[in-house]
Parts: structure tokens; C-alpha cells; sequence
């Protein structure tokens, strides 16, 4: 958790004006606190761990441009901050959206910030970009988010099992029914990834996961 908090302080509390520093702080610890909430299997404090780490790996790889790293960061500590898995299809998004365009103002953030962390984490429901123009730090946050899909064997399987958790109130049938539903588009997708380094690096782990999984809740749907 130290990890977190530090990184918190080390990246997005000097976007903010000094004398509104501690709010910044008080933010993110609130932000933590929601990421530990206790009916998170997978959408949990190691999630948002691996984004970031997802995120460095991008940014090391020349997929963020110079100064964007900060807004990625924010997207990622913001898109899943409210998770709810009764709520309909793209509420949590749009929930998250809110608290981000309620919250970073308080904290002395532009409105461009803003706004921009509010899109992408908006987008995050479908990950499919709102806009026309290129967006390298969206692009960046669309892989890091979806770097589990690419993730090793054991941590792939765990995040199924975790998902499964998540959603344990649905009948076995009606969440593989759901859930294919949910990777086979991403499956089926020409290209998985964005940013030409994750295409390169993870495309090829992610494929072989999304099969495996998809022919598993084909045949035995998870209890």
C-alpha cells in the first residue's frame, strides 16, 4: 500500500498549486480506500498496481508522450474508483467519470486535465476511443488496462477465478454466457492493442489466453 501512496505523492500531488497539497494527499488516500473496498476480487488494489505498472512499461517503451505520464496516472487511479457489479453496463465508468470532474477541481487540476481523465476513463467502458484525433496517453491507459489479457498463465487463470468472484450471485451458465460476451470482441479484434508496444510485446499472450478462456467457459462453465 506504501507503494501506492508514495507513487500517489511522488507523481500527482506536485501537479497541484503547494497550498492545496494537503487536499491532494487526502484524495488520494480516499481514492485507496475505495480500491480496498471488500466486495473487489480482481478489480482490487493489484489491479490498479499492475495498470501502473503497465503504464511504466509503456512510458519506458515510447508509447507516452513527454508529460502525459501524470494524466495516465490519474485515469488510472480514477477508472474503476467506483465499482459496483449490479449496476447496469457503463454506470461504473460514468460513476467514476463524475467523481473525477467533482474532485480534481478541488485539488487546483486544469480544466483540460480534467476533462481529459474524465474522457478516458469514460472510454474505459468499451475501450473505444470518443474522438477522431490521435490520443496517445488514452491508447496508453486502453493497454495497460487490458495487460492482464497478456498476463502470464497463472496470473491469467487467477484473474478469471477473481472475475468469477466478482459476479459469484450469477448462475454458472448465465456468466460464461456473459462473459464471452464480453472477450470475444476483444478476441475477435484485428488489432488487441494501441500502442505499438504492447502489439509487439503482449498480443501474441493474450491471444492464447483469450482462446484458452473463452474455450473453457464454452464447455465448463465456472461454478
Amino acid at each position: 500500500m506504501n507503494t501506492l501512496v508514495d507513487r500517489w505523492r511522488d507523481v500527482v500531488v506536485p501537479l497541484c498549486p503547494v497550498e492545496l497539497a494537503p487536499g491532494a494527499v487526502a484524495l488520494g488516500e480516499d481514492l485507496l480506500q475505495r480500491w480496498l473496498e471488500p466486495h473487489r476480487s480482481y478489480h482490487d488494489v493489484v489491479h490498479l498496481a499492475e495498470v501502473l505498472a503497465a503504464l511504466d512499461e509503456l512510458g519506458e517503451g515510447g508509447a507516452l508522450p513527454e508529460g502525459s505520464g501524470a494524466v495516465a496516472d490519474l485515469v488510472a487511479w480514477f477508472h474503476d474508483a467506483v465499482y459496483d457489479v449490479h449496476a447496469p453496463p457503463g454506470e461504473t465508468e460514468e460513476a467514476s467519470a463524475r467523481l473525477a470532474e467533482e474532485t480534481l477541481p478541488g485539488i487546483g487540476l486544469p480544466p483540460d486535465v480534467v476533462a481529459a481523465v474524465a474522457r478516458v476513463v469514460r472510454e474505459s467502458a468499451t475501450h473505444e476511443p470518443s474522438g477522431t484525433g490521435p490520443d496517445p496517453m488514452g491508447d496508453a491507459f486502453h493497454d495497460a488496462d487490458l495487460w492482464i489479457l497478456s498476463a502470464g498463465t497463472e496470473r491469467f487463470d487467477a484473474y478469471c477465478h477473481q472475475v468469477r468472484l466478482e459476479y459469484r450471485q450469477v448462475p454458472a451458465e448465465d456468466f460464461a454466457r456473459g462473459r464471452s460476451e464480453v472477450l470475444a470482441p476483444f478476441a475477435r479484434r484485428e488489432r488487441l492493442y494501441r500502442t505499438d508496444h504492447a502489439h509487439e510485446h503482449w498480443t501474441a499472450r493474450a491471444r492464447a489466453n483469450l482462446a484458452r478462456e473463452l474455450d473453457r467457459l464454452s464447455v465448463a462453465p465456472p461454478a
